[in-house]
């Protein structure tokens, strides 16, 4: 008997790849499927059954070459150049469209991160693929390797932050950049950006000055000595 299409929970998409302009397909998850059971005060998101984030990352079969849907249409011809030199002449043609394993999931995350070094892609990107990756690290238990690209991924928000000025995400920017700074240890740079984000009269983001208060109320039982539930966000929040 042939499965239900809405039982199956992947299907494909077909993209052109913005570096040779192949065409291939990736799969997805359906969006039906794609209700968290809960979510981490970091966004990472648990799922019952197929965890999307596995299917983030598209990989061109063709020349290797690593993006996702907020990546660029077409690079200049630059950048084609650095990837080839610094990723695309070592690609073993291999195809990532089928269902994908935590390992196949962790090795496209890292070679988009590679990819988005090489043609140095916007910070925001690249900042968001290491905190995926730390999440990675996170659904297996390995708390060292977490812990390292939470590191790298707090750099490059603070970056965006530097660099990109006053836009309008900066809320939940700045919730983060505090988040991950509770969750390496460093309490009192994530007092500062949590109080920041609160006191700031600008912010109208009520959502995200919740969780900071929700937040640094958990810092301070951390820095008092207090054991309490670090996750555990309604997947709604």
């Amino acid at each position: 008997m042939r499965a239900l299409p809405e039982l199956i929970p992947l299907y494909t998409i077909k993209v052109i790849c913005c570096n040779c302009e192949h065409e291939f397909t990736t799969s997805r998850v359906r969006p039906s499927l794609k209700k968290a059971v809960r979510r981490d005060a970091d966004f990472c998101s648990y799922y019952k059954d197929e965890n999307p984030d596995y299917y983030v990352v598209r990989v061109c079969p063709s020349c290797g070459f690593a993006s996702t849907e907020n990546s660029a249409d077409k690079l200049a011809d630059w950048q084609r150049k650095s990837f080839r030199d610094q990723v695309g002449n070592r690609w073993v043609p291999r195809d990532f469209g089928d269902k994908r394993s935590w390992e196949i999931a962790l090795e496209t995350y890292k070679l988009a991160l590679l990819c988005a070094q090489s043609i140095k892609d916007k910070d925001r990107i690249i900042a968001s693929l290491l905190h995926h990756i730390a999440w990675m690290y996170r659904y297996q238990g390995d708390t060292g390797q977490e812990q390292r690209f939470l590191r790298h991924s707090l750099d490059m928000y603070i970056k965006v932050y530097e660099n990109d000025g006053i836009a309008g995400n900066d809320a939940r920017l700045m919730y983060l950049i505090g988040e991950l700074n509770r969750r390496i240890g460093e309490f009192s740079n994530a007092v500062k950006w949590f109080s920041r984000l609160i006191n700031d009269q600008k912010i109208m983001d009520a959502a995200m000055i919740r969780a900071a208060r929700e937040q640094w109320a958990l810092l301070r039982e951390q820095m008092n000595g207090g054991e309490p539930e670090v996750d555990g966000l309604p997947s709604g929040t």
